[in-house]
């Protein structure tokens, strides 16, 4: 039998294998197959996904994967970031734990998957899995997901590891405080006429079934508000990523870049702190359309403040939070 360890296990949403059609068909069949991202019934949205969507999609997000994958490494770069952070996080837990604690990562779709990286720290000795999913404000589809697919695979362990899941860390002091000094670092102090504050957005409706993405989004805002100390204002929430007919949260990102610049603000910055590592989200869409809208509208000035990634605040914020979720336990 291995020697006894701890498993921390980091998760986050995922990439696809490569840019072409058959790797993003399987990457988007699996995505938009999740029942807790698109919650319509399966004879009504399988026909759909499966004779329409994944028809065309998977070339036009080809594309977008295209224009910022990571030649190098041959890998998107959300995996190249993950790895970084990862690696700095393996490096503060033999620190402070030396090897009784493992740290890992899997990816909620595609790969390395949830269950097969989960089978890697039962056999390597973790009788206790603290899983961390990426995703400072809890949704159901992201947070929950990702913590149903880690039960999954504890489902399928003969000897199954006890577990813990982290919470959203939305308003944590130390999230927000990387937040800010990323901010003032990108600004050089500078305070913008305009900061963007762009979340993934959902369906609207999740919110009015009880999800707390959108008032948690709103907290981290005014958190940040307040730990700049700027003037009410000067920060506005809002919503990117839209897919579909129904009404999302609004306003819409690129809708409202672009207002911003009809009505003679022309200088801009914009950042994403639902995400814990720049993406096709952040690196194409965000530098891509809603830039090119704001652009197209008469702005003139777009900076774009980059994801935590594995800046050293965050990273020491998230061995703060693996150290607190490992308490009692080492």
């Amino acid at each position: 039998m291995a020697k006894p360890k701890i498993g921390v296990l980091i998760a986050n949403l995922g990439t696809p294998d490569a840019t072409d059609y058959w790797s993003m068909r399987r990457y988007l069949n699996e995505f938009l197959s999740d029942k807790r991202v698109i919650d319509y019934p399966a004879w009504k949205w399988q026909p759909l996904l499966q004779g329409i969507i994944l028809t065309k999609r998977p070339f036009t997000s080809g594309a977008n994967y295209r224009s910022i994958w990571n030649n190098e490494a041959n890998e998107s770069p959300l995996m190249t970031i993950t790895k970084a952070q990862v690696a700095a996080l393996q490096d503060q837990a033999a620190a402070l734990w030396g090897d009784r604690v493992m740290v890992d990562f899997c990816m909620r779709y595609g790969n390395p998957s949830t269950p097969a990286v989960v089978e890697r720290m039962v056999k390597a000795g973790c009788e206790r899995i603290v899983f961390l999913p990426l995703y400072p404000q809890y949704a159901g589809a992201t947070t929950a997901t990702a913590n149903d697919q880690f039960f999954r695979a504890l489902m399928a362990q003969k000897w199954q590891p006890a577990a813990r899941t982290v919470p959203a860390y939305f308003d944590r002091p130390d999230y927000i405080e990387a937040l800010a000094q990323s901010v003032e670092r990108k600004l050089g102090g500078k305070t913008p006429a305009k900061l963007v504050v762009s979340y993934h957005g959902m369906p609207k409706r999740y919110l009015l079934e009880g999800d707390p993405y959108f008032c948690q989004c709103q907290k981290t805002s005014r958190l940040l508000q307040e730990r700049l100390g700027w003037a009410e204002g000067i920060i506005d929430t809002t919503f990117q990523s839209v897919f579909g007919r129904e009404e999302w949260l609004k306003p819409y990102t690129v809708e409202h870049v672009a207002e911003l610049a009809k009505r003679g603000i022309t200088d801009i910055a914009i950042m994403s702190p639902a995400f814990a590592a720049d993406c096709v989200e952040t690196l194409e869409e965000i530098q891509g359309e809603i830039q090119e809208a704001f652009v197209h509208a008469g702005g003139k000035v777009f900076t774009y403040i980059p994801c935590l990634n594995d800046d050293a605040a965050h990273i020491e914020m998230l061995t703060g939070l693996i150290k607190e979720n490992l308490a009692g336990w080492i």
